[in-house]
């Protein structure tokens, strides 16, 4: 409503003419109500509905002659008026224009609530006051609406229906919204939310102010746990578990690396910056459409209360009956509800995880065992321990990635024996899928169950016993380590025991990257035989070596070929190899295209590897190589196993003798029966395998 600002002439009352018609009271106060910026709706304006806007009538407050005068619909002439009458005049007219101020705000709520508000009559023929910022910018906002709605009833109306009826399904989408993609379809949707209900009904009975704070929560909170289910929907596909927010923010800047090396950056930007966007936007519009919900239950009190009412015992049945819909879905939900505890005490178990493992971290079988009884049957030993990307059961087991594998594994074997190499093979449980290839890597080794970021963490600031780290307490061996994938600092090297490490900038490769993966696992190995492997290390050591193969790491596109050894080079002979190949885009959106894409990428790890060990291996070569997960759920499946095979290889048949009790299938390939050992379990055994003596250590 305009006001005069300080210091502006107070406008001289005028008599009206003897030809103006005459007013009502009725007509004054709708002229005034029009005058201050506010057309009132119709039904609207009433005292009640002003109240429950939470507006004052300013008139009753008015004890002035002049106040009485203009209620009655009179204005006394200018003749007429005193000189005291002036200046209570120009006393009301200064609470008047305070109250104006407040009028303007309170008539964005009376009219967002659906209620009228009693307004400050301004003079006709004095100069309008202006109205600055947000009132000012409001006030024309609803100028405009209320002229376009008065020229356009009908389609005013339909937009309104049409907005309110939006409103009312994303919010109930939201309620009801699953968290997984397995059986995702409308039938998930046509559910009755328990939590709708008993908002609505505390929505009746709030007043305004609080029922629109507690609107605006409701739709926050309903904003963050659609995103929770979002997360949670690409946690399953491509790690197998659902999304931990005490954990697992840190792993969204590796998902951004792996977009990045599989789409390019350009794409990674755009798709980063939509996905801001939308977070935002989703968070606004829950907020808003639950405000306008909670706005048309006050403005039809009776309506919604029969409406909850009816809702909530429809609920009741549905519940008490097991009443379901479409695809056996049950009708009643409560799956907000449940969200919210299971989040809650997801929480809870976190925090107290990490302290309870922590003491499970201080307690070590092999802690105390002194230097000279470690690993005694591995003295004089080239150990090699090799994890393969996303080698996991289904490679071998899978109808539609088994029938390659199973073959390569079957001809690498023959080829193998006949270099005089053995092998048996078994299965591990591991404690990752799909991705977080560093959990089954410090499982593996630290004979801990490392399932998450804390529990990795706390395993790598403590000092318990790595497999790799009991060679190099021996004193009797070279540790090194070859690691393709690793593009920053490792500080994890100190934890492992590795006196020398080489990542992906250290081995000399001027090729193509091949999506995430930095080099062919042919090149790397080749540089681990050139660099390492070929060398005899000093002061008579036997040596241990720590590789990590990449070429297996989705999305399985583009993938390199095998190349005659000696034409490795710098890398340079993969550029033809790299652009014939797939784009990462084409394979990563077809289901069965990467799962056959997936077995070729295997069959290159495991050919690249074997064939390094018939061309470089002695006598003295033991080769443990295993996977370090699954591949994500859409290649391996929604139900499959967090199993992988392991295989151990050697010459010397004392080797392999020595786990002769471990019932392993002979061969590369393991049973569909062999034993299967949680991958925590495979330190100790190892290590007692291969002659180290326990002394525990438990503080």
């Amino acid at each position: 409503m305009p006001v005069a600002e300080p210091g502006d002439a107070a406008p001289e009352a005028t008599a009206e003419t003897d030809t103006a018609p005459e007013k009502t009271a009725e007509s004054e106060t709708e002229a005034e109500a029009a005058e201050a910026g506010t057309e009132p709706e119709a039904g609207d304006g009433t005292e009640s509905e002003a109240a429950e806007a939470g507006t004052e009538p300013e008139a009753a407050d008015r004890t002035e002659p002049e106040s009485e005068a203009a209620a009655a619909g009179t204005e006394p002439e200018a003749a007429d008026r005193t000189e005291p009458e002036s200046e209570a005049a120009a006393a009301v007219g200064t609470e008047t224009q305070a109250a104006a101020a407040v009028g303007t705000e309170a008539a964005v709520d009376a009219e967002d609530a659906g209620a009228g508000s009693e307004s400050v009559p301004v003079p006709e023929d004095g100069p309008r006051p202006r109205r600055r910022g947000w009132a000012a910018w409001s006030g024309r906002l609803r100028e405009r609406r209320q002229a376009w709605r008065d020229a356009h009833p009908t389609a005013s109306s339909a937009l309104s229906i049409g907005v309110t009826v939006l409103c009312a399904v994303l919010v109930i989408a939201a309620l009801v919204m699953p968290n997984s993609l397995v059986g995702f379809g409308p039938s998930k949707f046509l559910r009755i939310p328990s939590e709708g209900v008993i908002a609505a009904a505390v929505a009746l009975v709030l007043p305004r102010r609080p029922r629109i704070v507690l609107a605006v929560v409701f739709g926050v909170v309903l904003g963050a746990l659609t995103l929770i289910n979002f997360m949670d929907m690409g946690f399953y596909e491509y790690l197998g578990r659902n999304f931990n927010p005490v954990l697992d923010w840190s792993l969204l800047s590796d998902a951004e690396s792996y977009l990045e090396d599989t789409l390019g950056r350009t794409a990674t930007v755009a798709v980063s910056v939509s996905a801001v966007v939308l977070l935002l936007l989703l968070f606004v519009l829950l907020a808003l459409a639950t405000v306008r919900l909670s706005n048309l239950l006050a403005r039809h009190p009776g309506r919604a209360t029969r409406g909850t009412l009816i809702a909530g015992v429809v609920w009741i049945t549905c519940s008490s009956f097991g009443l379901q819909g479409f695809n056996g879905v049950p009708l009643a939900s409560d799956r907000t509800a449940v969200a919210l505890k299971v989040r809650s005490q997801q929480v809870r178990d976190t925090l107290r995880d990490e302290a309870d493992f922590r003491k499970v971290a201080k307690v070590d079988a092999f802690g105390n065992t002194p230097p000279d009884q470690l690993l005694t049957s591995l003295r004089g030993k080239d150990v090699v321990f090799t994890f393969i990307e996303s080698y996991g059961r289904s490679a071998i087991e899978d109808p539609i990635e088994a029938p390659g594998v199973d073959n390569t594994l079957a001809v690498r074997t023959q080829a193998l024996a006949k270099a005089g190499y053995h092998a048996k093979s078994g299965w591990l449980t591991s404690a990752t899928y799909g991705g977080s290839s560093w959990l089954g890597h410090s499982t593996t080794m630290s004979g801990l169950w490392v399932s998450n970021q804390q529990r990795y963490r706390t395993v790598m600031a403590s000092d318990h016993l790595s497999i790799t780290k009991a060679f190099q307490k021996t004193g009797d061996f070279d540790t090194v380590g070859v690691m393709p994938g690793i593009q920053k600092g490792w500080p994890e090297q100190s934890y492992y025991g590795l006196d020398k490490v080489y990542n992906a900038f250290q081995l000399g490769y001027k090729g193509p990257k091949f999506s995430w993966s930095t080099m062919p696992d042919q090149y790397a190995l080749q540089q681990f035989q050139d660099r390492v492997h070929s060398k005899k290390p000093a002061d008579g050591k036997s040596r241990m070596s720590f590789l990590i193969l990449t070429s297996s790491h989705q999305p399985w596109a583009p993938i390199p070929k095998m190349v005659p050894w000696d034409q490795l080079g710098d890398g340079s002979v993969f550029n033809a190899i790299q652009k014939a190949g797939n784009k990462a885009s084409d394979v990563i959106a077809d289901t069965t295209k990467s799962r056959q894409e997936y077995g070729k990428s295997v069959q290159y790890s495991v050919t690249a590897l074997t064939e390094w060990l018939e061309r470089y291996g002695n006598d003295n070569t033991v080769l443990v190589f295993l996977g370090d997960h699954q591949p994500i759920a859409r290649v391996s499946g929604n139900h499959a196993s967090r199993d992988v095979p392991i295989s151990i290889v050697a010459k010397d048949p004392k080797v392999l003798d020595a786990i002769d009790s471990w019932n392993w299938t002979d061969g590369l390939r393991p049973a569909h029966n062999a034993p299967v050992w949680k991958m925590s379990a495979f330190r100790d055994k190892f290590l007692a395998a291969y002659g180290s003596t326990p002394h525990p250590k438990t503080n």
